[in-house]
């Protein structure tokens, strides 16, 4: 219950945040949150799945937070609807196509819901996502349209084709 809590806690936070600090606040909750949820059943296998998705949430919170920063270096904006600086917006749509595992930062994803239960898994897949898909639409202005058609294009051809390859659920 604490857990769900927490994950409510922090997907509210960042989806209502107007400040950069806020919205990673609330990422960084998410995370904290979903990690016991990921290793509960203490396998080999589901603590290898919760270490995976501790690094690269950790390193595009990172990212994020670097991002921000920068703008906030040369435009004096701590505002998220004003990401103006081409540096900054680059990075943001990396650190944000790592939180949801896009193209062509895909690869810890599968294995992540491998390693997890199905209830887990369902909500990395959807519930998860919500945070990072606010921030993405609150910048959406600024961010190189260009990019993200690409990343979008070939994260839905990429995930339909290795689709067809597995034979788990998961």
């Amino acid at each position: 219950l604490i857990f769900i809590t927490s994950l409510l806690l922090g997907s509210t936070i960042t989806i209502s945040s107007n400040h950069w600090v806020m919205a990673w606040t609330g990422l960084e909750i998410n995370t904290l949150a979903v990690l016991p949820l990921i290793s509960k059943s203490h396998h080999p296998r589901a603590v290898e799945a919760a270490t995976k998705y501790f690094l690269v949430q950790a390193a595009a919170s990172t990212l994020v937070l670097f991002s921000s920063m920068t703008n906030a270096w040369h435009t004096g904006q701590w505002d998220i609807t004003q990401m103006t600086h081409p540096t900054s917006s680059l990075i943001l749509t990396a650190a944000i196509s790592m939180k949801l595992g896009l193209v062509p930062f895909h690869f810890w994803f599968p294995e992540v819901l491998q390693g997890s239960s199905l209830m887990t898994g369902l909500l990395l897949s959807t519930a998860m996502k919500f945070p990072p898909i606010t921030l993405l639409y609150m910048t959406s202005q600024s961010l190189n349209p260009s990019l993200l058609t690409t990343i979008a294009i070939l994260s839905a051809a990429l995930g339909g084709w290795m689709g067809l390859n597995q034979t788990q659920t998961r």
